[in-house]
């Protein structure tokens, strides 16, 4: 499990099932926020979203806004 230093303890720390390299994107749920960390970087901050900001960004990712990023 991974443990954030900016997070609180004893969040359930999401990763993609198609994570293989160790180095990807975290998500909890704390409260009403949502934390994004990387997790090869424990030690960095956890990124704090509201629930409406995490959820705009998932509809936007399905939706393929961001498809050119990569």
């Amino acid at each position: 499990m991974t443990t954030y230093e900016s997070a609180p303890g004893g969040l359930d720390w999401r990763v993609s099932r198609t994570c293989e390299s160790g180095a990807c994107v975290a998500v909890a749920r704390s409260g009403e926020s949502i934390l994004v960390g990387n997790s090869s970087r424990p030690s960095a901050p956890a990124i704090v979203f509201t629930a409406d900001e995490w959820r705009d960004f998932l509809a936007g990712v399905k939706l393929g806004h961001f498809d050119e990023v990569v």
